[in-house]
């Protein structure tokens, strides 16, 4: 529990300094940008890193993507008539994490030198956090972005943190206590030959090559690109293209660093907010909502799963405040510090717990369904093994259908014979 004085100490921090947030118009990215906007006032500038999309500038989707979320009514409650006054401390950069310099060499020079000379800490919240995203996509964001965001700041005059936002499943699908200790150029998790990523970034080019000259289609070359990502993580032991490319990120920023001071944030599953700026606000269906909305919506009356296996989540806002927390701790201490971000082994939410609590949740505030209907819910039921789960299925759907079935041909009076023998 963060003591009063640490709180103050932060929020100082936050006083007369210029930060950069990459990937501002993300889940994480929005809820940073509030929480500053919000409680530091005296923040002297931030730049936010968007990339103008289809017919929308970058200043277009700051306006419709964050600012205009619910998120942001309780900033615009606060300040009220004055809002304008913090706004005017927001500057929108039109860039792309993906391109060479993050396509800032294309601004006009006095933003480009003003942000170079006056930038205190650089955020990296930016990630397709697809799991089965196309590799060339994943390669592009969540590894080379995070070099190309790491090499801008060593540019930079003031900088002195550098924060990267990765995910705590770098670490692969292992049993035990996992450690805040950094991946290295050339490591796996299987004992593979060594991982190198410049290799990495000839085959996703030639695979590309390759398919283009066939005359694939674009949907062939998606599904093409998505199957060789997993092969190539499979092959050095993650288990999907997203914490693949997020580990090589993570090895990238950590072997191009020099006396950079580095934060590295692996969070958990990150939920919707616990407290700020209010509780329970997310966006769209992300991780586990989907299994929240399928049994509150009385769509999903069973799950199969461990009862004794961690659901390892973390509030959003939870990972924000360390987030912020790091940047005011590691400022200028030139070195690599890592921060797993979840509930772990202090506060673990069991899958045993998840039935109780999702009854009790949705019994006290029932969905309602589009046609003003209430949704009463029963307790879900946790199956164990895949034999639990047959029976379930046979009892509750195969054998009411077989009934179904035959009561519909008793009613025809023909009865096939050839058929649920």
């Amino acid at each position: 529990m963060s003591t009063e004085k640490e709180v103050v100490s932060v929020l100082q921090y936050l006083d007369n300094k210029t930060i950069l947030v990459i990937g501002a118009a993300g889940f994480l990215g929005k809820i940073f940008v509030e929480k500053i906007l919000r409680v530091a006032p005296k923040v002297r500038k931030v730049y936010l890193l968007l990339r103008a999309s289809g017919e929308k500038t970058a200043t277009e989707r700051f306006n419709d993507e964050i600012l205009g979320k619910d998120l942001f009514k309780v900033v615009k409650e606060k300040y009220g008539s004055n809002l304008n006054d913090i706004l005017e401390k927001v500057t929108i950069v039109n860039g792309d994490i993906c391109l060479d310099d993050m396509g800032l060499n294309k601004l006009d020079s006095e933003l480009e030198h003003e942000m170079v000379q006056q930038l205190d800490a650089i955020v990296n919240l930016a990630a397709t956090t697809n799991f089965d995203e196309r590799y060339d996509v994943a390669l592009g964001i969540n590894t080379l972005g995070a070099a190309n965001a790491l090499n801008f700041s060593k540019r930079c005059a003031k900088v002195k943190v550098f924060v990267h936002v990765s995910t705590a499943y770098v670490c692969g699908e292992k049993p035990g206590l996992i450690t805040e200790t950094p991946y290295r150029m050339g490591e796996t998790l299987n004992g593979a030959i060594g991982l190198d990523i410049n290799q990495e970034k000839k085959l996703v080019k030639e695979k590309l090559s390759q398919l283009q000259a066939t005359g694939a289609s674009p949907e062939t070359i998606t599904q093409a690109m998505k199957d060789f990502g997993h092969t190539r993580a499979k092959v050095y032991g993650w288990p999907n293209t997203y914490v693949f490319t997020k580990a090589m990120g993570e090895m990238i920023v950590g072997a191009n660093r020099e006396d950079m001071s580095l934060v590295i944030i692996r969070p958990s599953i990150v939920t919707s907010t616990y407290k700020e700026p209010f509780p329970g606000w997310t966006e769209g269906i992300r991780t586990i909502d989907s299994l929240a909305v399928g049994y509150g919506t009385g769509k999903l009356t069973c799950f199969l799963g461990d009862l004794n296996a961690v659901s390892d989540v973390i509030p959003a806002d939870m990972v924000v405040n360390t987030i912020l927390v790091s940047m005011a701790a590691q400022a200028a201490r030139q070195k690599e510090t890592i921060y797993h971000v979840s509930s772990s082994m202090r506060n673990p939410f069991k899958n045993e717990k998840m039935p109780e609590i999702a009854y009790r949740y949705f019994t006290a505030k029932p969905w309602t369904n589009k046609e003003g209907k209430v949704v009463r819910v029963g307790k879900i039921e946790i199956l164990g093994s895949i034999p639990s789960f047959h029976r379930y299925m046979t009892m509750h759907y195969v054998l009411p259908l077989k009934v179904m079935f035959l009561t519909i041909c008793l009613d025809s009076c023909v009865i096939p014979t050839d058929r649920y023998s």
